[in-house]
């Protein structure tokens, strides 16, 4: 596949490894591939990868420092996704300015500044992207966790929503966490907020973990959400959502929401069914204003994201 050119626009979409099977699925076709990384133009939106390439280019270099001086005239943050070539590989990027490997904090917001990706597809030659749709390097974020706070890591979901968007709730807002025991969700909107905690409803039929229930934000109602209407609920500025139910189910309950116009922001996580559910998650991408992205700290899961 070295001698690939093509002769019309594409994009490179890195597979998750644990996900590979579904961008087959999605892609259905592709013109060229190199381990995780597939050259494709299709016609239909695709959501089950780890970062998608935008501006995809390729170019040929006789040395290191030439390969990295191409890579740096164009801007500075270059990650590199490799899968042959190592040694090579790791001397360019060495040529390249460093980029952090820290875990980053739980309140830590992407940088504005773009992040490419390269690759090398043979001993000379460099597949690269300056435009990536993830704002971390090879579409991965790991952070500096809380192992004793929270009742479940599933609060880093909602870290790496907010550090991809730059946005999370304020001091003077009101959340729903619908579906919301033990509590993972709650107790990250009632502990990282932009200014101070928000005002956290949760709702479940099982009850909060005794440590989150506490937390001086959050008010619990034992119910369960979905045979409440918006009315009941009031209006929230904030609709959070990561219950285990099938994304049918979950759709026809956000349409109530979506006709009562009493939420602005929507964060879900739609839990997929082995090959099923696309049909579903394809619905709540094309609501206006919407995106559906595959996050890192996904398992077999889309998250929904509208308003953000």
């Amino acid at each position: 596949m070295a001698s690939f050119r093509p002769d019309k626009p594409f994009r490179v979409f890195q597979a998750d490894p644990h996900h590979t099977g579904d961008l087959e699925r999605e892609l259905v076709t592709w013109d060229a591939a190199w381990g995780p990384l597939y050259a494709a133009n299709p016609e239909h939106p695709v959501y089950w990868w780890r970062n998608r390439w935008d501006s995809p280019f390729i170019f040929s270099f006789s040395s290191i420092k030439e390969a990295a001086s191409v890579l740096r005239s164009v801007q500075r943050n270059w990650a590199g996704v490799q899968h042959s070539h190592y040694g090579r590989a790791r001397l360019i990027q060495e040529a390249l300015p460093p980029l952090s490997g820290k875990r980053r904090p739980l309140d830590f917001t992407a940088p504005s500044a773009p992040m490419g990706a390269w690759s090398l597809i043979d001993e000379r030659t460099i597949l690269a992207s300056a435009e990536c749709a993830s704002p971390f390097p090879g579409g991965i974020i790991e952070f500096d966790e809380d192992k004793t706070g929270p009742p479940s890591r599933a609060y880093l979901k909602l870290a790496e929503v907010f550090a991809r968007t730059g946005l999370r709730p304020s001091a003077n807002e009101r959340c729903l966490d619908a579906g919301a025991s033990p509590g993972g969700w709650t107790w990250y909107l009632a502990r990282y907020s932009t200014d101070g905690a928000p005002s956290v409803l949760a709702v479940d039929r099982a009850p909060l973990d005794p440590r989150v229930a506490a937390l001086p934000a959050v008010t619990f109602l034992r119910h369960d959400v979905f045979t409440l209407k918006p009315a009941e609920l009031g209006p929230v500025d904030w609709l959070f959502c990561d219950a285990a139910c099938y994304p049918a189910r979950l759709y026809g309950w956000i349409e109530n929401w979506l006709e009562a116009g009493t939420c602005r922001r929507f964060v879900c996580t739609l839990k997929m069914q082995g090959t099923e559910g696309m049909d579903e998650a394809r619905r709540f991408a094309r609501l206006p204003g919407s995106r559906l992205v595959h996050l890192y700290h996904n398992k077999h899961e889309l998250t929904w994201l509208k308003g953000l």
